[in-house]
């Protein structure tokens, strides 16, 4: 925290700051005279009526009265990765989009429109990389009109806490009433010390998801638009680790998809039965060889912030959190985009 010289907390923020990345402290009682303090790391979405907002790198909002802040500066916009591959916000979220493609799209500005039939949010939702073109209301209401007209929900994806990420939409949506609904992390980690794990044998690699494949997936009545969005992507490739009859689905699946210097994986499961057998990280590592053999050097993959399972896995095979991304959903109302609560 900033100190003055004669060794008071300072506060050296004020409104100019709001969208940029800034650490506060506060009392966590302003009628304590204890002193007792907490920390808050993130970006100043807004400083109205007295009210600091922050949102967390998590996408968690923090609401503080002006009156509780004791200390506070701007830091720089994004901590400095300590393992993994460098990427920027919008790299990763580009090569996001590409392993996982809707029907159809369209441009609004730099925003994109993506709808597949109600397969996933993230085939279902607007990507918002850049300006709009339009006021943001103006956007918003031509979104709900995109999608009413599929008979789809309207859904924004944004991101959090990255250089580049959009806290202040997130901000922005949540003053017009939008709902998150869910929230993940994209991670990233090298490649090639995950292809150096698990055996090879037992992994069987295809250019389609068969009726094996399907078997497994978590996805249960999987559709024609279903396979089509799986099997979209730069260049696509599927696991699975046979049963030990042929009768019974596979014991564990996965996907990748190659693009460029990125291997992107999903779809990572194994039979409940046989967990803790080490088949996740075989099904990773035969797919992450391949992935290097068409030249891929660095690996993401999206988990959610709930999956105390999978996040552990990850962690062990050498990823870390790049950044968290939210679906906020339109609230029902008015569609002139100032829309009040649900």
């Amino acid at each position: 925290m900033e100190i003055s010289a004669a060794g008071r907390l300072e506060v050296r923020i004020t409104a100019a700051d709001v969208g940029k990345r800034v650490s506060v402290r506060r009392l966590t009682d302003p009628g304590d005279t204890g002193g007792k303090f907490t920390d808050t790391v993130g970006v100043l979405t807004s400083w109205d009526d007295a009210v600091v907002v922050i949102t967390r790198r998590d996408g968690e909002v923090v609401r503080i009265a002006q009156s509780a802040l004791v200390a506070g500066k701007v830091v720089p916009a994004a901590p400095a990765r300590r393992r993994g591959p460098a990427a920027s916000y919008e790299e990763l979220a580009g090569v996001a989009a590409r392993a996982w493609r809707p029907l159809e799209s369209a441009r609004l500005g730099g925003w994109e429109l993506r709808a597949a039939a109600g397969f996933t949010r993230r085939a279902n939702s607007v990507l918002p990389l850049g300006d709009p073109g339009l006021p943001l209301d103006e956007a918003l209401t031509e979104v709900r009109r995109w999608y009413e007209e599929r008979g789809l929900p309207a859904y924004v994806q944004t991101a959090t806490g990255a250089e580049g990420t959009e806290e202040l939409l997130c901000a922005e949506l949540e003053r017009r009433g939008w709902v998150r609904e869910v929230s993940a992390e994209v991670w990233a980690g090298a490649l090639a010390p995950l292809a150096d794990l698990g055996e090879p044998s037992g992994v069987v690699l295809s250019r389609e998801a068969g009726e094996a494949w399907l078997a497994r997936y978590q996805r249960k009545g999987v559709s024609d638009v279903a396979l089509t969005v799986l099997a979209s992507g730069p260049s696509v490739w599927f696991a699975t680790v046979p049963g030990e009859r042929a009768d019974e689905p596979p014991a564990a699946i996965g996907r990748c998809v190659v693009d460029g210097r990125w291997a992107g994986f999903a779809a990572v499961e194994v039979d409940p039965a046989q967990r803790r057998r080490g088949l996740a990280t075989a099904v990773m590592a035969a797919l992450a060889r391949r992935a290097l053999d068409e030249g891929a050097s660095a690996a993401w993959l999206q988990v959610e912030t709930d999956n105390a399972g999978a996040r552990a896995l990850y962690e062990r095979l050498g990823f870390a959190a790049h950044h968290a991304y939210h679906h906020y959903r339109a609230p029902a109302g008015s569609d002139d985009g100032r829309y009040g609560s649900p």
